[in-house]
């Protein structure tokens, strides 16, 4: 009887098991030809670990984990033993996706359910048909009557200009115009930050110039 505990104990052999993570290596008896299934069951019960979740590595082969497979061990193996991380619940599976397309249903361009019907026809024809990006039709319906005319009315005067050989003026020209009418206008009490436009050239306070430099000089401050 001694003899054959003495025969099964010869028979095993000692695996060093490297866990990933900060714990340090230790050893396992094991018999040589084992089951997969067995030798997670034996690690899970010496490591205190999740049999489920566990992934094993020997000889930089990944071991199977289906419950048929058996695995020879040697004397001296190293077996790499990792904790495969627990899937995201259902609901926040799910409710990523549904994130993902309420951010794409943000960034589409949608008209106003005030619209008038001649609008909504020129928008969907313009988004169904035409293919048009959402940036090109925030800009189209963002304009107004008054500027499409503006538009029309340049588009009708380039040619003429180009005929009279004034096309690089009628550009400047329109470009100055663009400037002028969005400088915008001060209410009643607002100063501008250069004094040149102010009543008086009046500066705002702590303006730097020369002649703030010259009097803090003169009165020693620097």
């Amino acid at each position: 009887m001694a003899m054959a505990a003495a025969g099964d104990e010869a028979e095993m052999v000692e695996v060093t098991l490297r866990a990933v993570g900060p714990s340090r290596p230790t050893t396992l008896r094991l018999p040589p030809f084992i089951s997969v299934a067995d030798l997670r069951r034996h690690i899970a019960h010496d490591r205190h670990l999740p049999q489920d979740r566990l992934r094993l590595v020997l000889r930089g082969r990944n071991l199977p984990c289906q419950d048929d497979a058996h695995v020879n061990l040697r004397h001296g193996d190293s077996l790499i033993v990792a904790v495969a991380p627990k899937p995201p619940a259902n609901h926040l599976r799910d409710g990523d996706g549904d994130d993902d397309d309420d951010e794409e249903e943000e960034l589409k361009f949608k008209i106003p359910e005030t619209t008038t019907w001649w609008k909504k026809k020129i928008f969907i024809f313009l988004r169904d048909k035409l293919r048009l990006p959402d940036i090109l039709l925030m800009v189209l319906f963002s304009l107004g009557i008054k500027a499409w005319v503006l538009i029309a009315m340049w588009f009708l005067f380039a040619p003429i200009a180009q005929m009279y050989d004034v096309g690089p003026l009628f550009i400047l020209g329109t470009g100055f115009l663009v400037i002028l009418c969005n400088l915008g206008r001060r209410q009643q009490g607002d100063v501008s930050a250069y004094s040149i436009f102010n009543e008086d050239f009046r500066e705002l306070p702590g303006t730097l110039n020369a002649e703030r430099i010259d009097r803090d000089i003169r009165a020693g401050q620097f």
